[in-house]
């Protein structure tokens, strides 16, 4: 049930919307799709059937309260339907068009109808029960109870009488006005109202069957209005007569009310819908309020005063509206093919037959739900003006809303295309780009290419910045981490974080993030310092590590060693050195996987700034040392016999030992001893090892070996070492 607040009034439109005017045969096609349609299954249907094919024309209800008579097109018909079933009773069809129709009875048994073709139908229960015709056509009827004459105005100056009671016409009342277009009975006291083109009003007692006295609507509204302002003449086309029976309420064809007491010449109130359209009808509420309509709008407004208490506007053309007495529910016949029905709490409660209206709008005020526009477009002022339609504001067409206006969508589009005429073009272009990728997408592609909006967060989010070689052990398993929570949370390269929600985040360029403003480097300034760090280290590929480490051994010892060989050397040498390399290549059983570096140098350019920092740096500790005690210098200095290894600022690993001479004692030399023992070649067990004496020193290499039995001992190092000493004399 759709809401809307006019002048602080809420009305219920108690019709479905546009879903529920679906035809049966199309309802039933379609049923599978509309028992998912949340819209069509929380509609509300008042009354079952309660449309016409095409467009409904009349609508009244009995004076029972018990039935509601409306007519419609097309084929013209007219359809009854029962309140206490809220279902149609039943449905006659015509052979022309009905221009107004009046119920004889208290219920639905008898009415009368007056048909385009100059043609007056009388209907009972069963069906037609009798036809005539008048000499023009007609365009209003009343009913008089008293007397029995059913009274018929059209395109002639005189009022048509048939006396049901008799079965006869008689004596026509002949009126000054060219031609009548509405008539009505007051009910209090039966005075005859007859509106003419010409726009007089002339009342009629009913007694003598003569004029009585006659009101020029058209003049007043001249002078109210202004002859310049009119785009025709003011014809009456409504009239109504209070239940006082001294107020009396006049529509003109140019869309202004006027309010009379029977005992003034003069309007009480003027009113005006500014329109311009014909009113179609009039009703007097018991709440003191006057209700008009014209083709487009029901205005609602106090009788004595013309203050505006609310206003509703249908979607389809009006052509009757029906106020049902001592209540706040309105039905609307219009050029639609529903029945429009609005309900008003504040105007009245609703009738005895629908009471479960009141149950309704008490929930939806306990739970208010946000109107959403479909049809408008949201816009700002700025906006406004940029697709100059500035120049609409105060007017019908903008809807005033928070910050900005609310504008129909096909106005907004019409404006944008004119401000801007190669918008549709690139939107065209995006879209069918935006499809072409969503069908790349469906294939099967081994290579995934990171979105081109916010490039680099994608990178860092999964993990696949270039400076990761750069990270620490920490850092690294970190990462790992987050690749395993990426694979769980479904990310992808087009959407690194795994949420449909903040998947625009990659796609919408509005989200792009600038990475060389101001407040982005204030918000991470280490990235600032680790990009400055980037920028002066470029990374040596692997092939020139490996030609420089091929060249020199990681312990200090020249390669070229490597390839000399001792011809002198026996099979007890080759068999050494088999055994040696075999152990040394083996790997430990923590190191099931090979770690591989990367190495940076530094570029030309930072190396003088990097030296003057350095420069600067040592100046300035060197001046605070200059401050500091002696006692604080040596708790700073601490013990520099100890080696230590320190890391630079800009990256790279500094150590610092003291060496020793020739002369100097080890102060691990006891531990060396077991090393060169357990190192030995008497840990193999060979055969030749019987009696032992201490080879001379080797050559730039390892150590010498222990002599065997034929006198010569085998120096070996870590590189292949120079020819022993001779061994001594075994015992």
């Amino acid at each position: 049930m759709e809401v809307s607040n006019a002048n602080n009034v809420k009305i219920y439109s108690v019709t479905s919307a546009g879903r529920s005017a679906i035809p049966d045969w199309l309802a039933r096609k379609n049923a599978k799709s509309l028992k998912k349609d949340q819209e069509w299954r929380r509609r509300i249907e008042l009354i079952q059937d309660f449309e016409f094919p095409e467009a409904s024309l009349r609508i009244k209800p009995t004076r029972d309260g018990n039935y509601i008579l409306a007519t419609g097109v097309y084929q013209p018909q007219l359809r009854v339907y029962e309140l206490a079933q809220k279902s149609m009773k039943l449905d006659r069809h015509q052979d022309c068009e009905n221009v107004q129709f009046e119920i004889l009875s208290d219920d639905w048994t008898k009415t009368v109808m007056l048909q385009a073709d100059r043609t007056i139908e009388l209907h009972s229960q069963f069906g037609m029960h009798y036809k005539t015709r008048v000499p023009k056509f007609g365009r209003d009827l009343a009913y008089h109870f008293p007397t029995c004459d059913l009274m018929v105005g059209g395109a002639s100056n005189e009022i048509w009488r048939l006396n049901l009671e008799q079965g006869r016409f008689l004596n026509a009342l002949a009126t000054e006005c060219p031609a009548v277009n509405v008539m009505h009975i007051n009910p209090a006291h039966q005075l005859f109202g007859f509106g003419g083109e010409d726009g007089r009003l002339e009342f009629w007692d009913p007694r003598e069957r003569r004029r009585i006295g006659a009101l020029d609507i058209g003049t007043a509204v001249v002078k109210s209005v202004g002859a310049g302002v009119l785009e025709a003449f003011p014809e009456i086309s409504a009239l109504k007569f209070g239940d006082d029976g001294l107020t009396l309420a006049v529509g003109t064809a140019t869309g202004q009310v006027l309010v009379y007491d029977l005992r003034s010449a003069s309007p009480m109130v003027f009113k005006d819908h500014q329109y311009g359209f014909p009113i179609k009808s009039l009703a007097m509420h018991s709440t003191g309020n006057v209700v008009s309509a014209d083709t487009k709008i029901i205005k609602i407004w106090n009788k004595d005063t013309g203050k505006a208490f609310t206003s509703v506007e249908p979607p389809n053309d009006i052509n009757d509206v029906c106020v049902w007495d001592n209540s706040g529910l309105i039905m609307v016949a219009n050029e639609g093919v529903q029945i429009q029905t609005f309900y008003i709490p504040q105007l009245g409660p609703a009738p005895k037959w629908c009471t479960y209206l009141d149950n309704l709008t008490e929930e939806m005020e306990e739970n208010p739900a946000t109107t959403i526009y479909d049809d408008y477009k949201f816009v700002t002022r700025k906006e406004l003006s940029n697709l100059g339609l500035d120049h609409l504001i105060g007017t019908n067409v903008l809807k005033a809303y928070m910050h900005g206006f609310f504008l129909d969508l096909r106005l907004y589009e019409k404006a944008k295309a004119i401000a801007n005429p190669f918008e549709y073009e690139e939107y065209k272009r995006r879209m069918v780009q935006e499809r072409i990728e969503k069908q790349r997408a469906s294939r099967i592609s081994a290579v995934k290419k990171l979105p081109k909006i916010n490039r680099s967060m994608a990178v860092k989010l999964m993990d696949g910045e270039p400076g990761d070689d750069m990270d620490s052990d920490e850092e690294r398993k970190k990462k790992k981490k987050r690749k395993k929570e990426i694979v769980r949370t479904g990310a992808s390269a087009e959407n690194p974080l795994g949420d449909s929600r903040f998947a625009d985040m990659f796609k919408d360029e509005d989200f792009q993030i600038d990475e060389t403003s101001h407040e982005y480097k204030l918000h991470h300034p280490s990235e600032s310092r680790m990009a400055a760090a980037k920028q002066a280290f470029e990374k040596v590929d692997d092939q020139d590590v490996g030609d420089e480490y091929s060249e020199s051994d990681p312990e200090g010892n020249a390669s070229s060693d490597l390839d000399e060989f001792d011809d002198d050397s026996d099979s007890d040498d080759s068999e050494d050195d088999q055994i040696r390399f075999t152990r040394h290549r083996k790997p430990k059983a923590g190191d099931t996987k090979s770690k591989s570096l990367s190495f940076y140098e530094l570029k030309e350019g930072h190396a003088a700034s990097l030296n003057n920092a350095d420069a600067t740096r040592k100046a300035s500790s060197v001046i605070q040392a200059k401050k500091q005690s002696f006692e604080e210098r040596l708790r700073t200095t601490g013990d520099v016999s100890r080696d230590k290894v320190e890391r630079t600022r800009s990256g790279n690993l500094s150590i610092t030992f003291k060496p020793g001479g020739k002369g100097e004692t080890d102060d691990h030399s006891d531990d060396a001893a077991p090393r060169r023992e357990k190192r030995s070649v008497k840990e193999l067990g060979l055969p030749g090892d019987r009696t032992s004496g201490r080879g001379g020193r080797g050559g730039r290499g390892g150590r010498g070996g222990s002599g065997g039995a034929r006198g010569r001992g085998g120096g070996r190092g870590r590189g292949r070492g120079g020819r022993g000493g001779r061994g001594g004399r075994g015992r």
